[in-house]
């Protein structure tokens, strides 16, 4: 029985859907720090499944420092033309070669790399070609592992913490959250694409909720080659407006609900939001891993969030990775599971080098719907309980990471 340091406590703190003003942001499949995310985490999985089937187990690496330089491009209506390839580099560290009894092997880990990346530009980018538009590189420092003594501690021991790090979660999502992560997910969908195939994978949705009335702008890439003209473009905005509205009538009923498309437009001199690829990373818009959504999806001011960069550690001992997704799902059970609350949010710290089913410590902070003066002892205990169950199943994890279960960015 393992003796967890798992800390309860109410807080005296206003809820975010109580407060007069509200923001928060989703960038989308095509925006550059998205294309890094995905390059990283993808590079990171297919790594990981080499390992696995080579070697038995997930061997060391982390590859969570992709940067993409944004390329030149020439869009016009009816379609334009890329100028200069849009650049990506994944940089981080990984097991390079093994010692086995029969020898060193040494792993293809940059033509790993490459094709993971092609990919996901493939399954994601309608109009990105990662062979003409993209140059995929990587950076990888080179490293070692004796593959018995790895087997031998898998065998008996808990991962332990690769790093001293915070991962947090919160519930539930508020209804502005809601709306703004359901907008991406609608407009970048393969349904929505067949209905609407103008609009590009570059998408960025922006949410301000002041009291009762909601505004969203959203940043829309528009593909040249499926536009003429002006009129054509601004019949595509009008759509992409109308089907967020009807949207928001079933997410946020209660609300008044204003939606700005491409803000930056002017019409009159057609000076507008036209893409040749789908995403601003053509034409000099760059991008990081980590500078995008949180492990929630979202990017929420008005919330506690870790500043790591989930995409591309490695799922098996890196808490920057692990304690984020944990940490949401701790707070996604208390709060379905226990009645009475407004939010939930959980903290989990590690320590580098100690088991990763044994935080420092976890923080379980409550916004009661009634306050007292304290949590009930039973209550107490109940959360206590759910934490201890994820925790003491948090090897789970690895795997669910590993086949695209959990979200990440």
């Amino acid at each position: 029985m393992v003796n967890r340091n798992i800390v309860v406590e109410q807080l005296r703190y206003q809820s975010v859907k109580d407060m007069k003003v509200e923001l928060v942001e989703r960038k989308g499949t095509g925006h550059p720090d998205y294309i890094a995310d995905s390059a990283s985490e993808y590079a990171s999985r297919e790594l990981s499944k080499y390992y696995l089937k080579e070697f038995g187990t997930i061997l060391h690496h982390n590859l969570d420092k992709t940067l993409l330089v944004g390329g030149q491009a020439n869009p016009r209506f009816g379609g334009g033309y890329v100028i200069e390839p849009i650049y990506i580099v994944v940089a981080g560290r990984a097991t390079t070669e093994v010692k086995t009894d029969d020898g060193v092997v040494n792993v293809p880990f940059g033509s790993i790399i490459v094709r993971a990346v092609q990919k996901w530009i493939k399954e994601h980018m309608r109009f990105l070609d990662p062979e003409k538009h993209v140059i995929i590189d990587y950076k990888v420092r080179k490293g070692s592992a004796d593959l018995v003594s790895v087997f031998e501690a898998g065998k008996t021991q808990i991962p332990l913490a690769n790093d001293t790090s915070i991962g947090v979660g919160y519930a539930p999502l508020s209804t502005l959250e809601k709306l703004v992560l359901e907008t991406e997910r609608l407009l970048n969908s393969k349904e929505y694409k067949k209905k609407n195939p103008a609009v590009g994978e570059d998408i960025k949705v922006m949410g301000l909720r002041q009291e009762k009335k909601i505004v969203l702008t959203i940043a829309a890439a528009i593909i040249d080659q499926l536009v003429l003209d002006i009129d054509e473009y601004l019949n595509v905005k009008e759509q992409i407006k109308n089907d967020v509205l009807d949207l928001a009538a079933k997410i946020a009923s209660d609300y008044d609900v204003d939606v700005h498309i491409n803000t930056a437009d002017i019409p009159e001199k057609k000076v507008v939001y036209l893409t040749v690829t789908g995403t601003s990373a053509e034409h000099g818009d760059d991008g990081a891993t980590g500078r995008g959504n949180r492990a929630n999806g979202l990017i929420p001011p008005m919330r506690p969030i870790s500043l790591e960069a989930t995409a591309g550690k490695n799922p098996v001992n890196h808490v920057g990775k692990i304690y984020n997704v944990v940490a949401r799902r701790i707070a996604e059970k208390v709060y379905s599971q226990i009645d009475g609350f407004k939010d939930v949010y959980v903290e989990l710290l590690s320590q580098i080098g100690k088991p990763i089913d044994q935080p420092l410590v976890a923080s379980i902070k409550i916004i009661p719907n009634k306050y007292g003066e304290e949590l009930p002892t039973h209550i107490v205990e109940e959360i206590k309980a759910i934490a201890d169950e994820e925790l003491s199943n948090i090897t789970r994890i690895t795997y669910e990471i590993l086949e695209g279960k959990e979200m990440l960015y």
